[in-house]
């Protein structure tokens, strides 16, 4: 695949996404502990999925997985994993830290093996870029974790759009706005300035992986709150962003972003301490996108809003039971207006207005089922790679956009730069920890 085809909208060939068929997917889960442990659940409750081996740096996660799947072999090490299970495993889930979404998936990818990795795809633009060229290169399924988009909320949105129920596309509007969001996994930092002894049962050292070695630290970190720092996260909108976006860029047939700009907390923005290590607890996110045969013009604003920052008054209004979801994306078109709620059923407005308005018929589907299913040799993944790699790709510009603020980057997506601010080019690539490179990146 060449940088040019993220400059305009992906079409698989017929090859991407479709596997041989099988009788049983030999499946291995690194990372069971949190979403993790939610992700072996699913995947166990697959009559055709067989959990093979297990893997997590948490002695305790891998204990309470095992003694789930007593059978199953057990590891701290992903990479010992995929060493010794090379060929005694089919398929693969990610569900760890960003910052290691990469170097695990991409060296599955390379042994030829399926992999579910939860979103976002990957921590930085460059490690996305590759991680979908690997994966349509080697012909093996993926998934991106938006569970979501394989429920008949979103996709029944995605058909609304494109079926121009409310006519051609002017503005969108995304946010997540939930309260207790900002208290449990929006930490505001700094960091503190000694760490602490790391209890028996973690491998610091592994959950470290790629990048910069810090000390440890109880509650800030391990095992949910490191979304709030630049070495591991990629903030709210990088994280939960990818679920809000998914049927709108599904929708409309978006393709790299033409410029993003974005606003940040003023107390984030002003202490040196905080903005170069941790995410603001709120920023609003601008991208400018090329407009094409579904929307008004030829450019297309999307909006993100999250923390302090909310969709403007006017546009809340437009729903009539208040509150305004908290998370969800709002279309704004030339014959109505579209409200998809996070995790619910989207809804035409003004409703009076399309009383008679057939909302297409559709069910739900498993999303984790729905890619062993494909590994199986079933229809391709609603979330696969060559899909969601472009929208994970534009997320991510936001992340950077993020950390420097109230600058309109101008984005070059063939080339994979911003030909006019080197300071933003920095943050589209990590260096790795020494003996933690990634090889044929």
């Amino acid at each position: 695949m060449t940088a040019a085809a993220f400059a305009a909208p992906f079409v698989a060939n017929s090859s991407v996404g479709f596997a041989s068929p099988k009788s049983k997917l030999k499946h291995a889960c690194i990372g069971v502990g949190g979403m993790g442990w939610h992700d072996l659940q699913k995947f166990m409750e697959h009559p055709d999925v067989e959990i093979v081996a297990l893997c997590d740096v948490d002695a305790n996660n891998l204990q309470r997985s095992a003694e789930a799947l007593p059978d199953a072999r057990t590891y701290s090490d992903w990479r010992e994993l995929l060493e010794q299970e090379r060929d005694r495993i089919d398929s693969v889930n990610v569900t760890v830290p960003d910052h290691n979404h990469f170097a695990i998936a991409y060296r599955a990818i390379q042994d030829g093996k399926h992999v579910y990795c939860q979103k976002p795809m990957c921590h930085d633009v460059a490690e996305v870029r590759k991680l979908t060229e690997a994966s349509i290169e080697a012909g093996v399924i993926t998934q991106l974790g938006t569970q979501h988009a394989s429920g008949k909320g979103d996709r029944s949105a995605v058909q609304l759009i494109k079926n121009g129920a409310i006519g051609k596309v002017k503005h969108v509007y995304l946010c997540s706005n939930r309260p207790s969001a900002i208290e449990t996994y929006r930490l505001p930092g700094p960091r503190p300035r000694q760490g602490q002894d790391v209890p028996s049962h973690l491998n610091w050292d592994l959950w470290i992986g790629t990048a910069p070695m810090r000390p440890y630290a109880p509650d800030i970190y391990h095992p949910t709150i490191w979304r709030s720092w630049q070495d591991f996260g990629t903030g709210w909108s990088g994280d939960i962003g990818c679920h809000i976006f998914d049927a709108v860029w599904k929708g409309l047939d978006l393709k790299a972003p033409k410029s993003v700009v974005a606003k940040v907390q003023e107390s984030w923005q002003e202490s040196a301490a905080r903005n170069g290590d941790t995410w603001p607890q709120g920023d609003h996110i601008t991208w400018m996108f090329p407009g094409n045969e579904l929307t008004e013009s030829d450019v297309l604003p999307v909006e993100w809003f999250d923390g302090e920052f909310y969709p403007p008054w006017e546009i809340q209004a437009l729903f009539p039971e208040q509150p305004y979801p908290a998370e969800s994306a709002m279309l704004i078109g030339t014959e109505g207006a579209l409200l998809i709620p996070h995790k619910e059923m989207p809804v035409l407005l003004p409703e009076d207005k399309y009383t008679d308005y057939s909302p297409p018929k559709l069910e739900d589907r498993n999303h984790y089922h729905h890619f062993a299913d494909a590994c199986l040799g079933s229809e391709k993944t609603e979330s696969h790679f060559a899909q969601s790699g472009p929208m994970t790709e534009a997320i991510l510009l936001g992340t950077v956009a993020i950390r420097v603020p109230d600058t309109v980057l101008e984005w070059d997506a063939v080339n994979m730069r911003f030909p006019h601010h080197p300071e933003a080019n920095k943050y589209l690539r990590r260096n790795y920890r020494k003996n933690w490179g990634v090889a044929g990146f």
